[in-house]
């Protein structure tokens, strides 16, 4: 089993991006599961969305628009998906780095 845990980063600030919505969908029988739902902490973090996720398909959600709008900024991506799959009982960090026209993810640590 793995664990799945993101964190966001708002790369114009230069700073976490606290209180974004995340959302965790597994993938099962040809339909898309809510699994857990959060917001990212005051560190930009989202701690508590799987510690026992099962090999599978996965998407993490990330609702960026009223972040943004909060701010007084605009953005191109109201809302960023991203696909991921679990293979092993690692461990699944997933960073989302972002700015007002783009982002960036990767598998950190």
């Amino acid at each position: 089993m793995s664990a799945i845990t993101t964190h966001v980063l708002d790369a114009v600030l230069g700073k976490p991006a606290a209180g974004i919505g995340v959302r965790l969908e597994k993938f099962e029988d040809d339909s898309w599961v809510m699994l857990a739902e959060s917001a990212t902490d005051g560190d930009g973090r989202c701690r508590n969305l799987a510690s026992d996720a099962l090999a599978g398909l996965y998407r993490l959600t990330f609702s960026i628009g009223a972040y943004f709008r909060e701010q007084g900024r605009s953005c191109i991506y109201p809302e960023i998906c991203v696909m991921f799959e679990c293979r092993d009982g690692a461990n699944y960090h997933l960073p989302l780095l972002l700015s007002d026209n783009s982002y960036t993810t990767y598998r950190g640590s």
